[in-house]
């Protein structure tokens, strides 16, 4: 996203954290943007009876909790290392100097923020008002289109990853994706899902 020559001459620091590590909590007051070098993580909220919905995973080469950041307001979710992670630290109010300095990357960074903004109306959409199948091919469809390819897409997330970013049971997620398969809609190889 940044360029990483561009985030240390901001005086970015490179941090490492262990796979399960937090990198921040829900309702901390964000202070820094965040870039990952190496690794991957997710972002999720935990409801009342214990269950995590997953906002997002994120990877290298990805940003991630920006939004507070511009209206000086607490994180909406925690973000936890899913593998070991290097990720570039930068303050706040450097961060806010690098975007006034460089208004390409500003713009680029505007893109990615709509993009999710878009992905999470979508999702919301979904949650409130469509049956498994209909959530599951939305869910699954947004992240082969996000890859801008027409061949056929192999999709990452296990079961439960869908499940948490669906907010259905992992039973009901195995079942409607077997179904799934046999109306034709998405292929199943090996145990693996494909677009």
């Amino acid at each position: 996203m940044i360029p990483i020559a561009i985030l240390e001459k901001y005086n970015a620091t490179l941090k490492t954290y262990s796979k399960g590590e937090v990198v921040f909590r829900e309702n901390e007051l964000a202070q820094f943007y965040f870039q990952i070098k190496m690794g991957k993580l997710k972002m999720f909220n935990h409801s009342v009876d214990g269950k995590a919905f997953i906002q997002g995973f994120f990877e290298a080469g990805k940003s991630f909790g920006e939004p507070p950041l511009f209206q000086d307001s607490h994180y909406p979710a925690c973000s936890q290392c899913i593998t070991d992670c290097e990720i570039y630290i930068l303050a706040k109010e450097s961060f806010f100097e690098l975007l006034a300095n460089h208004p390409k990357l500003h713009l680029a960074l505007t893109k990615i923020l709509c993009k999710r903004m878009i992905y999470k109306a979508k999702i919301i959409q979904e949650l409130s008002i469509h049956p498994p199948e209909h959530r599951i091919l939305t869910l699954l469809n947004h992240f082969k289109e996000a890859t801008n390819t027409t061949e056929l897409y192999e999709v990452k997330f296990t079961r439960q990853q869908i499940s948490d970013m669906t907010g259905l049971r992992v039973e009901t997620v195995i079942r409607t994706i077997k179904q799934l398969e046999k109306d034709e809609k998405l292929i199943l190889k090996r145990r693996k899902v494909f677009l």
